[in-house]
This record gives C-alpha cells, structure tokens and sequence, in this order.
C-alpha cells in the first residue's frame, strides 16, 4: 500500500515530486478524485480548502473528481472511485470524518482500493490513517440524531501518528513542548509535520519528505 500522508498538501515541488515517484506517471495521465468530506463542518472561512485545491489543479492531473462520501449513496462513490488513480481526503474535522468513513462503508472498501490506488492525505485525513485519533485537536461534534462523535479509532494502515500543522499561527497548541508532553501517554512513534512537510509510505517503509521543519517522538 501506498500514502502520502500530508499537512497541507502539495505545497512545495518536493511533495508534488514525491507523488510523482509513487505514481511513476505524468500527473497529466493520472486521475484523482478529492473527498472535501472533513471539511463539511468547519463552520468557518474555508479559504484553505480552496487553497488546498488550487495547489493540486496546478500539478496538471488528467482529470480530479470531487466525491463526498457522506453526500452520495454508496454505489455512487465506489464507482467514483474505482477509476481514478488517486484517492485524496482532504482535512477537516477529524471526528467527522472518521464518522462518516465508517458509516458510508468507506472504511469497508479501502483496503481494496488501496491495492492499486495511492492514497495522499491533508491534515484529518492523514491522521486518521493511524490505529487512533489521540493527537487531534478537531472538537468532538455533538448532533440530535446520532448523538456526540467521539470516536477515537483509527483505520490503522500506518504504525504511527501524524500530528499535521506544526508551529502553524491558526494552531497554536502545535508546538513541540506541548506535544512532547503528549508523547508521554502514547507508545507509538509520531511525527510532527509542518506544512512544507509529508510522510511517504511504501508497504510499510517510511521517508519524511521536507522543505521545513518535522520532530520524531518516541
């Protein structure tokens, strides 16, 4: 399987060059499909996701589809899915996502899809690629009709965790005397990326790719 696990996606040629690495193909012969599914209820100004967008439109891909998973029936965006190259979960509430990743089946599927596809995550949607959410900082959504979003379980496809915007203004808890102080209650390793920053994962292999500055806890 294959990741490239983000904070803020393509923000610099060495993360756009290392998806061309992963994919072996000219971006204009490679289809990507975008899930903007996190970012449904950040109930604020979303220029990032626009921003996040722009950057990925600019690498020149054949084509990129936007799918979101809790808007569409199951059917739907399977079919989406199955034909691009690369499946991309942009950022967002982390909670919500997760949610909606195991209610859609999408949790279900993934494995499948990752079999041939590479999958690129920004911000949630890299985090909740570890076997847990404990280094989110999204705020636990709390509806009528399905009660409070709370759950901490991740997909566990990677060993470690991502906490994604290091030392960024808009969150200022990122910074590394806070999380080595979180790093004490977790046993796994984790890595601390800024936005000019990713993780590559090849069947298990790892390699940060940077133009800024990332920390490796435990």
């Amino acid at each position: 399987m294959i990741f490239l696990l983000t904070s803020a996606g393509f923000t610099n040629r060495t993360i756009s060059n290392a998806l061309l690495d992963l994919t072996r193909r000219p971006f204009k012969e490679i289809s990507l499909a975008f899930i903007p599914t996190a970012a449904n209820m950040w109930d604020d100004d979303k220029s990032w996701l626009i921003d996040d967008l722009y950057n990925t439109k600019k690498l020149g891909f054949s084509s990129i589809d936007i799918v979101d998973i809790s808007a569409l029936p199951n059917a739907m965006w399977e079919k989406r899915l199955n034909v691009v190259d690369i499946i991309m979960v942009g950022g967002g509430n982390t909670y919500d996502l997760i949610y909606w990743i195991n209610k859609s089946g999408f949790s279900k599927t993934i494995e499948v899809f990752l079999k041939t596809k590479v999958y690129v995550g920004i911000s949630a949607g890299s985090i909740v690629m570890a076997k847990n959410l404990a280094l989110s900082q999204s705020k636990k959504l709390y509806y009528e009709d399905r009660g409070k979003i709370d759950n901490e379980k991740g997909l566990g496809f990677v060993d470690f965790h991502i906490r994604p915007h290091l030392n960024s203004p808009d969150f200022p808890n990122v910074r590394e005397k806070y999380l080595k102080e979180q790093a004490k209650k977790i046993l796994e390793p984790i890595y601390a990326i800024d936005d000019d920053t990713a993780i590559k994962v090849v069947n298990g292999k790892i390699e940060v790719i940077s133009e800024g500055k990332w920390i490796r806890f435990n």
